[in-house]
């Protein structure tokens, strides 16, 4: 017996068959960091465990900062009244340091990753 398939049939299948093979991504969680008076603010960001976050850094001081941190592996100057991206993570869960550059003195944080 020879079974006959309509188009609509053949499009959903085909359409079924393509959705089984998409990834679903969740969105990148996002922190805001804001360097105001040579200083990071908050100093200590809470982040999930294995998930990338988007940092939104926000330079609101006069002179430029870089923000760096050798556990997270990132570099990023960030001119005076400017605004940034930093992706970092996915982190295991732990604390990793950052500072910025240009004033270490003050300028100093922390990623926990929990």
């Amino acid at each position: 017996m020879r079974t006959k398939f309509s188009v609509k049939q053949m499009i959903l299948g085909v359409l079924v068959s393509a959705a089984s093979m998409v990834q679903v991504h969740a969105a990148d969680a996002e922190q805001s960091l804001v360097i105001k008076n040579h200083r990071f603010e908050p100093a200590e960001i809470k982040v999930a465990a294995n998930q990338r976050v988007k940092l939104n850094v926000s330079n609101q001081d006069a002179t430029p900062e870089e923000f760096e941190s050798h556990s997270l592996s990132r570099e990023k100057r960030i001119p005076a009244g400017t605004n940034a991206v930093i992706y970092i993570g996915p982190l295991k869960p732990g604390r990793y340091e950052f500072f910025g550059e240009f004033n270490p003195e003050t300028a100093t944080g922390a990623v926990v990753a929990n």
